[in-house]
């Protein structure tokens, strides 16, 4: 393996043209397919695969490549063109599919691209199904002849059923939300953004002013929607005089807030804002049992004190959506997430998702007559500091040095190391989607995180 191309559980990632070709993309799509016909086979006909991409301009020949895959050991194949991530995986659960191909890198640069597999419960794929899929892709899936190739179809409506289906929760009062009118900023970093997000803010009675709606994968900025990244859309605000602003990556499973001031405000604000949302919303006859919240090791202690606030319960388990999802699902969470903006309910399914996050948050401002900077105020602040180093072949020895350097803080070592204190914590784990180690930070103030990091960063060399 390449150092830019990564491999993990449900799918990989690389630099378009050297690592990740179309005949690596046709390979391992048709292994998929040919996973989903013993692992998850439809009662009558053939199997079905759902199909999805975001912006980049890869995205069209992968697209092409992955269809031709999947169609070449005998799987019909539901093309959505350019959506948002989730807007797959609600379509895997529509069309009853026995798995999702999404092509998107995410937040990664221009030049890379990826494959994300996504099961037949539209969750993606856990490490026994990624490792089957592998497999079949290095011994080459069997293909079908003439009679037996997989027919391709478009599904146009698939965004209009997310939407419809975010609009339809119990948990959002779609009427404030309208009567509020809110002036909203949006950023699409000119990714699958704005085929959802323009829509849902118009439906919520939102006037929208907007940068880099165009969907072309030019990105005009580093994508990871972060503050630093995200100084035209607070220029936007102010000047527009808008109520908040909005920012979403590539593929539009994370969401990001600036406020009514232009301060991007961290990505952690999201969940716990999501979080405020659905705990304040729960309906008495729900008030006997203690709500669970799930999130990662990396997620920012402003959601857990969002939870505990009202009683709430709070499990943290290692990073990555899958890993945080199926938590979700076997903890029966009411919501849960990432700290890098991603909300995940399962009212509505169970997987990061921008759009929905911005209906709870309008939801929250609406229903409450505040501005994002009061809620902001209202909720104890900490400091995230997020740093990368190389990453050697073994961390283990990292991972002993910190431990003694740090000998009182409380030990987690289900993914990489969480050192931990009442009132800060540090993180140190191998990337998944990048050939380094992350080390991540937070305390009550700055230099108290960039001290943390320091001293991760001393040990690792």
């Amino acid at each position: 393996m390449s150092d830019t191309l990564m491999i993990s559980v449900s799918g990989m990632r690389g630099h378009v043209g050297t690592d990740l070709t179309p005949e690596l993309v046709a390979r391992h799509a048709a292994a998929l397919g040919a996973w989903v016909r013993t692992a998850a086979p439809p009662v009558s006909g053939r199997p079905l695969v759902v199909l999805g991409r975001d912006a980049r301009t890869s995205g069209p020949m992968f697209a092409h490549a992955a269809a031709a895959g999947l169609m070449s050991v005998g799987v019909d194949v539901v093309d959505l063109g350019v959506v948002p991530t989730p807007t797959v995986q609600l379509a895997v659960e529509h069309h009853h599919a026995g798995a999702g191909l999404i092509l998107t890198a995410s937040h990664n640069p221009i030049e890379w691209n990826a494959l994300k597999f996504v099961g037949p419960d539209g969750i993606f794929l856990d490490a026994s199904s990624g490792e089957r899929v592998r497999a079949l892709a290095e011994q080459g899936p069997p293909r079908m002849g003439w009679e037996g190739i997989g027919e391709l179809r478009d599904d146009p409506e698939a965004v209009r059923r997310h939407l419809d289906a975010i609009l339809e929760l119990d948990l959002i009062d779609v009427s404030a939300i309208r009567r509020r009118r809110f002036h909203v900023a949006l950023d699409c970093v000119r990714g699958a953004g704005a085929v959802a997000m323009v829509p849902l803010l118009e439906r919520l009675g939102c006037r929208v002013s907007g940068i880099n709606l165009e969907p072309d994968g030019l990105f005009p900025r580093p994508p990871e929607p972060v503050p630093e990244n995200l100084e035209e859309l607070g220029r936007l605000v102010r000047e527009s005089g808008a109520d908040v602003g909005l920012a979403v990556d590539p593929d539009v499973d994370r969401l990001a807030l600036v406020d009514e001031g232009g301060r991007p405000i961290g990505e952690d604000y999201t969940l716990a804002f999501a979080v405020r949302a659905v705990l304040d919303g729960r309906s008495s006859s729900n008030a006997a049992k203690v709500p669970t919240v799930v999130v990662n090791l990396s997620t920012s202690l402003v959601v857990e004190d969002a939870t505990r606030s009202v009683g709430a319960r709070l499990v943290r388990v290692a990073v990555g959506e899958a890993n945080v999802a199926r938590a979700i699902r076997d903890e029966g969470a009411v919501i849960g997430g990432e700290g890098n903006g991603g909300v995940m309910l399962p009212a509505l399914h169970i997987g990061r998702d921008a759009p929905l996050g911005v209906a709870l948050i309008l939801h929250l401002l609406a229903a409450n007559e505040v501005r994002v900077s009061d809620v902001v105020a209202a909720s104890p602040r900490y400091t995230i500091v997020k740093a990368k180093g190389p990453r050697g072949p073994e961390l283990q020895p990292l991972y002993a040095r910190l431990r003694r350097r740090f000998a009182e803080a409380q030990a987690d070592e289900r993914d990489g190391l969480r050192l931990s204190w009442q009132d800060r914590w540090l993180h140190v784990r191998p990337s998944g989607t990048e050939p380094i180690v992350r080390l991540i930070a937070e305390a009550p103030s700055q230099t108290e995180a960039e001290s943390l990091v320091a001293a991760a960063r001393e040990l690792l060399h």
